[in-house]
């Protein structure tokens, strides 16, 4: 449903533009067959940055929503060590402590420093996730506008909430930088992303608030991302092409799930729009970049 507060495609992306460096702006995007097709760096999360940059150029995916997991201090778990789930509650405050604590206090040339290294690869760096929980501080959110702005991207892609978002609506207004929503596949909590009500719910917070479509997820709903995208494209920053099973069903290697992820890659394709669609890897595998490349080559045959 379009909102009285909704702008045009056109208007959208001129205001997901504006804190963009001419180089970032004017960087052309990777496409396939009119599509631009790129990836949440989530997809190599076991991996470090370089890594993982290393294995987009490999691949030959030329564009990248980057992942807070990727920039930040690696947690507990992150290379298979013990999980912070498994800590004391005292121990995850302090962990949850230290993080806000590098938030603030991290120099802002970090950020420039990652956003060099997508650069020198070539990559063309368009969105950074931050995902804005309760726990945030109005402090910690203003910062992840500054990291968004150090990183020369316009967009940011968040796992929120809805009673956040509405707290996240006047950083969005005030930098003039889009927070794109992106939901999951649970029903159950009002508060959560997953209905297109509560997209709804958030776009009429702000001009700067979109969608960040899961294909995958919002399927696993019960809900129909074609039908969802021609309606509401306008406000869509990029997708997360996923597969999974119908009725909040499992994720699974391309082509063995109900997510009708070639469709939606074929209504990029003869609509136009200037949609990224991001492949995000989250089903198990044995290797990493043998995934996403197969990932990868799946959107290749879908588009061809």
């Amino acid at each position: 449903m379009i909102t009285e507060r909704e702008v045009s495609r056109r208007e959208f992306g001129k205001l997901a533009l504006a804190a963009l460096p001419l180089s970032a702006a004017a960087a052309p995007p990777a496409k396939i067959h009119g599509v631009r097709i790129g990836v949440q760096s989530y997809s190599f999360r076991m991996m470090p940055l370089e890594e993982a940059v290393k294995a987009m150029v490999d691949i030959g995916i030329g564009e990248c929503e980057l992942f807070s997991g990727h920039v930040e201090p690696r947690p507990p778990g992150a290379g298979g060590g013990p999980r912070p789930g498994g800590a004391t509650p005292e121990a995850r405050a302090a962990a949850r402590e230290a993080a806000r604590q590098w938030r603030l206090t991290v120099s802002l040339d970090h950020f420039k420093a990652v956003r060099k290294q997508f650069d020198d690869a070539g990559i063309v760096l368009h969105a950074y996730n931050l995902s804005f929980r309760e726990d945030f501080t109005d402090d910690e959110i203003d910062r992840g506008f500054q990291m968004a702005r150090a990183l020369g991207v316009g967009i940011i892609t968040a796992s929120s909430t809805v009673p956040t978002a509405k707290r996240v609506a006047p950083f969005a207004d005030k930098y003039r930088i889009t927070v794109a929503m992106h939901g999951h596949s649970n029903l159950t909590d009002p508060n959560e992303f997953a209905k297109p009500e509560s997209f709804a719910q958030a776009m009429a917070m702000s001009k700067y608030f979109g969608v960040n479509l899961d294909i995958g997820h919002f399927f696993a709903a019960g809900f129909d991302p074609i039908e969802y995208l021609q309606a509401n494209h306008a406000r869509i920053t990029n997708l997360h092409i996923k597969d999974r099973k119908k009725n909040d069903g499992a994720n699974t290697p391309w082509g063995q799930g109900d997510t009708p992820i070639k469709p939606v890659l074929q209504l990029l394709k003869e609509k136009k729009w200037n949609i990224p669609a991001n492949i995000e890897y989250e089903y198990r595998g044995e290797d990493t970049v043998a995934e996403v490349r197969r990932c990868f080559q799946y959107i290749k045959d879908a588009l061809a």
